[in-house]
């Protein structure tokens, strides 16, 4: 397959540098939202849902498929390739550990709570599985900005790159 050129590879890096920012900021905005969340005003507490809601759906959703296509990019038509470097490999099993967790866990206790809101209102906020949603959700999203930091840490710093000889 043919390999993109030096100009398509920069324009390839600012939107990957884009899709980045969008999915982390989407994921610092929730953390955001769900830290400083007053659980005992119903009306608060549903509208940081909703903006939570809005935010996965909009934000943090097109800032991960983007960048997986990025991704795709860099393996298929780049010098890269998908394992050539032991770093690319950890960055791709980080990716998709935070994903996973995203999709199974951040987002179902997300939605969970959004129903429980809707349908119990204000007795959700005391619902025990309410509270423990959100507890839970807490913990998820915090070890998602933990591998998003350590993705970037391993991209710029690149461990156990092949050294060039001179």
């Amino acid at each position: 397959m043919k390999k993109w050129n030096p100009t398509a590879m920069k324009w390839l890096k600012i939107i990957h540098i884009i899709l980045v920012a969008l999915f982390f900021g989407g994921i610092m905005s929730s953390v955001a939202l769900n830290f400083g969340m007053n659980l005992g005003a119903y009306e608060h507490t549903l509208d940081a849902y909703r903006s939570m809601v809005r935010l996965s759906d909009r934000i943090v959703r097109t800032g991960a498929v983007g960048t997986l296509l990025v991704g795709f990019a860099y393996g298929l038509f780049t010098n890269w390739g998908f394992f050539k470097h032991r770093w690319i490999a950890i960055k791709w099993m980080l990716f998709i550990l935070q994903t996973i967790i995203g999709i199974f866990i951040v987002d179902k206790l997300m939605m969970a709570n959004m129903g429980m809101l809707e349908t119990l209102h204000a007795g959700a906020l005391t619902h025990p599985d309410f509270i423990r949603n959100h507890a839970y959700r807490q913990y998820a999203v915090t070890v998602q900005v933990i591998l998003t930091l350590v993705i970037i840490a391993v991209s710029v710093i690149k461990p156990r790159k092949k050294r060039k000889t001179s």
